[in-house]
């Protein structure tokens, strides 16, 4: 029996202890609940409407207290017991366990006191707006009616410096005394927001005229006055330039000084019209305009300097590079009967020659209208440094081909000494060959020595030819070179193998009777040597002595460097 008393005690006490948990949790929550509704009861909703009661009020101030004391009046005498009652219910719900009743009465709660909330932060937004605004509405007014009361002096005090817009602006200033007064009355009626409209009102149209009274003297001033005076000493500026002598026809300033003169009337009367937003942007134009056509004339003054110094230089040094075309071409004439020219280098002189005469017509044409003072000196600068820069472009091209043409004779005289060098190289070979006493010269040595003999005759018959074509002697003394390089190298080598080899052979002779074998190889070896097979004899005399004596192959070849070497 106690085996089941045991496990029901302790189920019972798991119940008893869930139900105190959510018991606890729902008393924690009524708490909350109840500490948020009274906060909201303690919030100054009464106070701040005592102190909108305070003020005289009208209108539709008077209409709004009395929607916001009506909204709180219903919230205390309906909202709030309406809670109190849904609290009660709640903890009834809880006392007797009813968790599930107790969260939806939970959530009416919560959902009554939100809505009491924002109905309370409205009123108390309002409330503050109210009291702030007339607050506010009271500075402003006081600062609106001291710079409408500037503004008036400084209207009636400098009345010239606005000129046909002084009118309009009295006209504008005259509206605000009336809403002066329409506020004073609302805010003495009480009436407060309708007073605060009128400010925000005036507010905008007091920036705005303001503003007007403030820019409008200095805009006339530039417009009837500084503007008026910058462009008739731009237009005498002009004037004497073209007496000088320069031509400013192209920068069409006159036309423009006519035309800003009658568009600056027109600025006026935009002014006339307080639309100052065209005049200003217009006037900033005007004015960045003036100051391109400045630098334009002054431009064209210092350019003008420029021609001066350089206009006669240029020209010279244009007949100079002619003058050394000509030359260039006549020398090309010569050269052509000794030497094979290709067609762009027979062209040269002559294209450069036609590219000259365009850029000598260039030149005359603007000397032609600095002259007729038809011409812009800023063109002619620029013109005149292309035609510079044509003039060294087209020397140097000549220069650098007059160079060729002259080392075509430095590079026949390389040619053919290169030439008499390979063949005393050759000749050298061959003595040095005959010299070295063998039984003969093998076939590939033979072939070899007639091949450069072949390839430095080629040669110099290249360079007996008329008219000489350097380009195809240049290949045939590098192919004569290497012909001639390659069989020297070979030839060396042989001679070098052949002292090698009767050295092996005289020194493998203490050997032939004492060493097995060495008697046959060295027959061997003097056999392919008679036979003028040098290499062959050279490997079997050099690996006869090396087995016999280790060694003794390094002091031979040593020997045979020390013998061809002097």
């Amino acid at each position: 029996m106690i085996k089941y008393i045991i496990p029901i005690i302790i189920v019972l006490i798991v119940i008893i202890a869930v139900i105190f948990v959510f018991r606890n949790k729902h008393l924690t929550e009524m708490r909350r609940l109840q500490a948020l509704k009274d906060d909201l009861q303690k919030k100054p909703v009464q106070e701040e409407l005592a102190k909108v009661k305070g003020l005289n009020m009208n209108g539709q101030t008077e209409a709004m207290f009395e929607s916001w004391k009506n909204k709180w009046e219903n919230l205390d005498d309906q909202e709030f017991p309406k809670i109190d009652n849904l609290l009660h219910a709640l903890r009834g719900n809880v006392d007797r366990f009813q968790f599930g009743k107790a969260t939806i009465v939970e959530q009416e709660i919560e959902s009554h006191i939100h809505g009491a909330d924002k109905i309370i932060d409205q009123i108390l937004e309002e409330l503050d707006h109210l009291l702030n605004s007339e607050k506010q509405s009271s500075i402003e007014i006081e600062q609106l009616q001291e710079q409408y009361k500037t503004s008036r002096k400084t209207l009636l005090a400098h009345q010239y410096s606005f000129g046909p817009a002084a009118r309009p602006l009295e006209e504008r200033l005259e509206l605000f005394n009336p809403q002066f007064e329409d506020y004073h009355q609302l805010t003495d009626a009480g009436d407060y927001l309708k007073a605060r409209e009128i400010v925000e009102h005036l507010n905008r149209e007091g920036q705005e005229i303001f503003k007007l009274i403030s820019t409008i003297p200095g805009l006339l001033r530039e417009i009837q006055k500084q503007i008026p005076s910058d462009l008739q000493e731009l237009r005498l500026g002009h004037n004497e330039m073209e007496e000088t002598g320069f031509f400013l026809k192209h920068l069409e300033i006159l036309e423009w000084i006519q035309a800003t003169e009658l568009e600056l009337t027109e600025l006026k009367d935009k002014i006339a019209e307080l639309d100052i937003g065209t005049a200003e942007l217009r006037v900033q134009e005007i004015r960045e305009d003036i100051e391109h056509y400045f630098d334009c004339l002054e431009a064209e003054y210092n350019s003008k300097k420029y021609v001066d110094q350089y206009v006669t230089p240029v020209g010279t040094r244009l007949h100079e590079v002619l003058s050394y075309t000509l030359a260039t071409a006549r020398e090309t004439e010569e050269v052509q009967k000794g030497y094979h020219l290709t067609g762009d280098e027979i062209a040269t002189p002559l294209n450069c020659k036609q590219e000259l005469v365009t850029v000598q017509q260039r030149y005359e044409t603007i000397v032609h209208e600095l002259e007729e003072h038809q011409a812009a000196y800023t063109m002619v600068e620029g013109e005149l440094k292309e035609i510079a820069n044509d003039a060294e472009r087209i020397f140097e091209e000549q220069d650098a081909f007059s160079d060729r043409l002259k080392n075509l004779r430095i590079d026949e005289n390389n040619a053919s000494d290169t030439l008499k060098q390979l063949t005393a190289t050759l000749r050298e070979t061959e003595r040095r060959l005959h010299k070295a006493n063998i039984p003969g010269i093998p076939d590939d040595i033979e072939s070899r020595l007639s091949e450069a003999d072949e390839q430095l005759f080629v040669a110099d018959q290249k360079l007996k030819a008329v008219p000489l074509d350097m380009p195809e002697v240049f290949e045939a003394v590098k192919t004569a070179e290497l012909a001639v390089t390659e069989t020297t190298k070979h030839v060396d080598s042989m001679i070098e193998d052949v002292k090698l080899v009767e050295l092996l052979i005289q020194y493998g002779n203490r050997y032939r009777t004492t060493k097995p074998g060495m008697n046959d190889s060295l027959v061997e070896a003097e056999d392919a040597f008679n036979n003028m097979r040098y290499s062959k004899a050279l490997e079997i005399v050099a690996k006869a002595v090396e087995k016999a004596e280790p060694g003794a192959l390094k002091k031979m070849e040593e020997l045979v460097d020390e013998v061809l070497s002097k």
